[in-house]
């Protein structure tokens, strides 16, 4: 099985690499006031992919950060509830008439 998922991994990597590397045409991108970026398309693809990669591990933190903390709250009671000792409390027995 592990076979059959790098060889999926590999044929998915040489198809984006032949792709990347026929579409090597300089474009012109244009942002807003007139601004103008030259590159080659794969260059623009790339950008726009980093962008968006540091955008998601960034929008990301906060619930990263939320979860160590109550990671490590729960590691603390835990260790808490092991420290103490158990109180094994006897049924009250029946009455004796």
């Amino acid at each position: 099985m592990k076979f059959i998922v790098w060889l999926i991994r590999v044929l998915v990597f040489v198809l984006l690499l032949v792709l990347a590397l026929s579409n090597t045409q300089t474009v012109t991108l244009n942002f807003l006031a007139g601004y103008q970026w030259q590159a080659p398309l794969i260059l623009i693809g790339l950008a726009f992919f980093v962008v968006g990669l540091l955008a998601g591990l960034v929008s990301s933190l906060p619930a990263l950060f939320r979860l160590r903390l109550e990671n490590g709250r729960l590691k603390r009671d835990l260790r808490v509830a092991r420290e103490t000792p158990v109180v094994v409390e006897q049924p009250p027995l029946p009455p004796l008439m």
